[in-house]
């Protein structure tokens, strides 16, 4: 399996970006470039990420495709359309999105009407928007799963891969992000095999955390660094490793000097299981 995380904003060439993924030990990235990038500048990053043995793993398409502003909505589906897009012109695994929020203040927040049939029903219609834009050939559009609106559990997942019904409709995998109750928290090994015994076939990229039940009322989960929290890294680590040597785990949400910390332990734990990270 393959490791990345952020590195800089911007390069001024590819060759910048594959000195920092090496000297990060990254063997997966995220994309970077923007949609607007030209069709010269797309093939000499993806070039580079070939001959130097990294896969770019995901496009990040974040924007609001469900904002309640038709303007605003409008726009974010269009740049979502450019996002996958862009992957798919960079041969990525995968361009990931949020569902998109009901929300007129908070892009991502919570919404009352989040698993509405209604909200169910525009998702399907926007993701397929999306999707049949692009019409993409060999990267795939995902949600990245929310504890507050869809998809926030694998049943709805599936259920939204089913409704939504294209080739190109794929599973992005943040375990933190569905991980919503303490019974979920005190069994994190159970609920991970579960996770990817039913989503494995659609999984295209995973994000790495970690998640800490506080000891207060009421509950309160609060993400942390890979290795300070109750997620199974050796049932995660073991469980990417199946979906082949070019499935990608990608850290995020972190201090800049946390992410050398984060990757140590995640290469810690997969050395001791036998799982070799690239």
């Amino acid at each position: 399996m393959r490791l990345g995380g952020p590195l800089a904003a911007e390069y001024d060439g590819p060759e910048s970006w594959i000195k920092d993924l090496k000297d990060s030990g990254y063997g997966a990235a995220y994309a970077p470039l923007h949609p607007d990038a030209d069709d010269a500048t797309v093939a000499a990053y993806a070039g580079a990420a070939k001959k130097a043995d990294i896969v770019i793993a995901e496009v990040g398409g974040w924007s609001n495709p469900m904002d309640p502003n038709p303007i605003l909505a409008k726009e974010a589906l269009a740049h979502s359309q450019a996002c996958l897009e862009l992957a798919e012109r960079l041969g990525a695994r995968c361009c990931v999105n949020i569902a998109g929020s009901l929300r007129a203040d908070k892009w991502d927040g919570p919404h009352p009407d989040s698993f509405s049939s209604d909200t169910f029903a525009r998702v399907v219609d926007v993701t397929r928007a999306i999707i049949d834009a692009v019409k993409p050939r060999r990267t795939f559009y995902a949600l990245e799963p929310m504890p507050w609106m869809l998809p926030s559990s694998v049943d709805e997942y599936l259920r939204l891969i089913e409704a939504i019904d294209r080739p190109a409709m794929g599973a992005h995998l943040d375990p933190v992000n569905l991980i919503n109750s303490p019974a979920i928290a005190y069994d994190t090994s159970a609920f991970i095999k579960d996770a990817f015994q039913r989503l494995g076939p659609y999984i295209k990229s995973c994000h790495a955390k970690d998640i800490r039940l506080s000891d207060e009322l009421t509950v309160h989960l609060s993400e942390s660094r890979p290795g300070l929290g109750t997620l199974d890294y050796r049932t995660f680590i073991k469980e990417v490793e199946k979906l082949g040597a070019d499935s990608t785990m990608m850290l995020e949400h972190l201090p800049k000097e946390e992410y050398a910390p984060a990757a140590a332990h995640i290469r810690g734990v997969a050395a001791e299981i036998g799982v070799a990270i690239r």
